[in-house]
């Protein structure tokens, strides 16, 4: 995790019960790049209550998040309804990107526009955290190569996406990638293709669906992504969304200024973001 405490700036933290672990690294990205039987060295005995931080978004990467488009066949098949088209399944997984700057943390509102956007939309993911500098990575190594796991919240400007006719714009406005509340260790979860993942509007349940129904697997996607292609210790890969979201729901239902936001994923927690609208 990273996180904010009275005295001090963002810095990276382990939970320990009740409280807050620091580690003595500059910054998450920082301690996930040392070797892992560096990081236990690097967790100090200095303890914050957990009540009393803030909580920043776990990870911020040195480059864009990566992305993976219409990973469940339900989320393809709602969004080939919308647009009068044939649910073809792919042959090789859909990657873009969000830009660094739309990363915000858990809890925070996010701020968006009228003026850019009237359509904006919600994405439930499970997020993938890179843990070493790594390519060509065999589907069979996969689990090697990965530091933990968090939710992320792929928000999305629907009309931009559509205008642009890609989406990269759409999906990279300030404040549409909030990340959190933690990252869970991956010796902790010990299938990740067999999480309850959900989103709630104000409450209300609107995505539920489970990570085995993803197209292509986390081994498969890591597999594609890093082949020819050198990934980063830090570097975040969002694994796609379920059906549910705003702009396939008849009639659409985007998000309004006030909404609550929360993605839910087990063995994981919730993130939870406000939405302010002007």
């Amino acid at each position: 995790m990273s996180f904010a405490s009275p005295d001090a700036g963002v810095r990276p933290g382990v939970i320990d019960g009740d409280s807050v672990r620091a580690i003595a690294s500059a910054t998450m990205r920082e301690f996930i790049a040392l070797p892992p039987a560096q990081r236990a060295t690097r967790i100090t005995d200095e303890r914050v209550a957990l009540a009393h931080v803030h909580l920043d978004a776990p990870v911020r990467p040195a480059r864009n998040v990566f992305c993976v488009g219409r990973n469940y066949l339900e989320h393809l098949k709602e969004g080939a309804l919308v647009f009068g088209r044939e649910a073809k399944l792919p042959e090789v997984p859909t990657f873009f990107t969000k830009a660094t700057t739309a990363i915000a943390a858990p809890d925070a509102t996010l701020h968006f526009e009228a003026s850019v956007s009237n359509e904006y939309d919600y994405e439930a993911e499970l997020a993938v955290v890179v843990g070493k500098r790594c390519k060509d990575v065999a589907e069979t190594a996969w689990r090697e190569v990965v530091f933990g796991y968090t939710c992320l919240n792929d928000v999305t400007a629907r009309d931009l996406q559509r205008a642009h006719g890609q989406w990269f714009k759409g999906k990279s406005l300030d404040d549409a990638c909030p990340l959190g509340p933690w990252i869970v260790s991956s010796d902790e979860i010990a299938d990740p293709q067999r999480l309850e993942i959900a989103f709630r509007r104000n409450g209300i349940e609107k995505q539920h669906s489970n990570t085995g129904r993803m197209l292509f697997p986390i081994a498969r996607l890591i597999a594609e992504l890093s082949r020819g292609m050198t990934l980063e210790p830090g570097d975040v890969i969002a694994t796609g969304t379920p059906e549910g979201v705003g702009f396939a729901r008849q009639p659409p239902e985007f998000l309004h200024d006030g909404d609550e936001m929360i993605v839910e994923i087990e063995g994981i927690g919730s993130l939870r973001n406000h939405i302010h609208i002007s």
